[in-house]
């Protein structure tokens, strides 16, 4: 395959680009239970040190392959390696990526298909006097309704290819264009409002005032977890990016932008949420039910309670719809490597995903008490080992190869940052990230 013409219009266009593929459900869903389960401010301040010293040297070598080949992952990857007289099996990173991505987005649309119920059931008003146990019992009966689930898996999914399809500037970088800023605009939003609320004190001190005694083991192994999940790295879904990544442009103040971006977004919507949980007297430690089933609960006994509810799961929405686009674009961008026409590629990317996702929508109903491996569902299947175990794998090799494989003048003038920036970046990526990398991936087994 010869290089792709296809390029972002501008930095700012890559900059949205990127960090709308980074900001999805870790930031929004992930980020503010895990905060509420590992002390707060300790977690949150851990978090942004392993952003900088682990996610971001990463991102940047994923970035920079991609825009380095110029060409689909696996494309790339080959060309690559044969420029530095490498192995060519390097080129199956890219499918190993695919595979990745492919069993992350087949469940991340059947997720993000629950806020668009719950959206509904805000702006409706049905959470209003509902109780914990009523809403619990709601939520659980929407999950065994297959018919339900598979419209609005089915919903989703129509909503991330049909902008997959319409490619990079038709499509991809017209929608975070508009929707990127749209999303920071609601946070902001939320957040004044949260500033009204009788817990905004106390969240902003528990966020931000760090509790020493709440520091363990286990507290920096989740948020080195999370620092690694959150920039969505690992999958090579970054490459194909890269590869439309405008000349010129130094990838490390890009990435350096698009992690503060990233990172913002965490903490706007641990303000908002923490701000309304502490006003209504609640605990931050609920868990994963904190967004579906104790937010409602918050909401509705404030004014305006279903009003605030809707805006917030449509920005989680909106967050979710840019991410996935991420997921699909390297295996569209994979499909048109060996010829397929771009809406034909989406297509076929799009059926394997639905089919895919199927399994993840029975697991709540008929397909529940299958054993896939490990007494494991298929949904639990999913969302454990290709997040906790795929996506370190993925990463550790593209640190590997970005490192010591990768010809050092291509890396050099793909990098865009100078000798010495080239030399930190390089440190950085062999003597800190790898390593850390290594113990996520070690975590994620155990």
């Amino acid at each position: 395959m010869t290089e792709t013409l296809e390029r972002w219009s501008s930095r700012r266009a890559f900059i949205l680009a990127v960090t709308g593929a980074a900001v999805g459900l870790g930031n929004i869903w992930r980020f503010p239970y895990m905060t509420g389960e590992n002390g707060g401010a300790v977690f949150l301040l851990l978090y942004v040190a392993f952003v900088v010293s682990l996610g971001l040297p990463v991102m940047m070598a994923e970035i920079m392959i991609g825009r380095a080949g110029r060409r689909s992952p696996m494309q790339s990857l080959a060309y690559l390696a044969h420029q530095a007289e490498a192995s060519p099996h390097w080129r199956w990173l890219g499918v190993f990526g695919g595979v990745t991505v492919f069993f992350i987005l087949s469940f991340y649309s059947v997720v993000s298909g629950w806020s668009i119920e719950f959206l509904i059931e805000a702006v409706n008003g049905d959470f209003v006097g509902l109780g914990p146990a009523e809403i619990g019992a709601n939520f659980d009966a929407f999950l065994a309704d297959p018919l339900r689930m598979t419209f609005n898996h089915t919903l989703f999914l129509l909503l991330t290819m049909s902008v997959v399809a319409a490619g990079v500037a038709g499509g991809l970088e017209k929608l975070n264009n508009l929707m990127m800023p749209l999303l920071y605009v609601l946070l902001v939003v939320l957040v004044i409002y949260a500033a009204s609320t009788d817990g905004f004190g106390q969240a902003l001190t528990w966020l931000l005032r760090p509790d020493l005694s709440a520091l363990s083991v286990g507290v920096v192994l989740n948020a080195l977890g999370h620092a690694f999940f959150t920039l969505a790295v690992g999958a090579c879904a970054l490459m194909a990016y890269g590869a439309y990544m405008p000349d010129h442009q130094s990838l490390p103040r890009a990435v350096g932008a698009v992690a503060v971006l990233d990172v913002a977004v965490a903490l706007l919507a641990g303000v908002a949420i923490f701000s309304v949980v502490f006003s209504q007297g609640m605990d931050p430690g609920e868990g994963p039910g904190l967004m579906f089933v104790t937010l409602p609960i918050a909401f509705a006994e404030l004014p305006w309670g279903s009003l605030w509810l809707g805006i917030f799961f449509l920005l989680l929405l909106l967050a979710t719809w840019t991410s996935s686009i991420n997921l699909a674009e390297p295996m569209v961008a994979t499909l048109q490597g060996m010829g397929l026409r771009r809406s034909r590629a989406t297509a076929l990317v799009a059926v394997a995903v639905w089919l895919a996702g199927l399994l993840s929508v029975l697991s709540f109903s008929t397909m529940a008490e299958v054993d896939w491996l490990a007494g494991m569902n298929f949904f639990e299947l999913v969302t454990t080992v290709p997040t906790d175990v795929f996506l370190p794998i993925g990463g550790l090799l593209i640190a590997i190869f970005a490192a010591w494989v990768m010809p050092r003048s291509t890396a050099l003038r793909a990098l865009d940052a100078g000798p010495n920036g080239f030399r930190v970046w390089q440190a950085l990526l062999r003597y800190v990230s790898i390593p850390l990398t290594l113990i996520v991936l070690l975590s994620g087994l155990i």
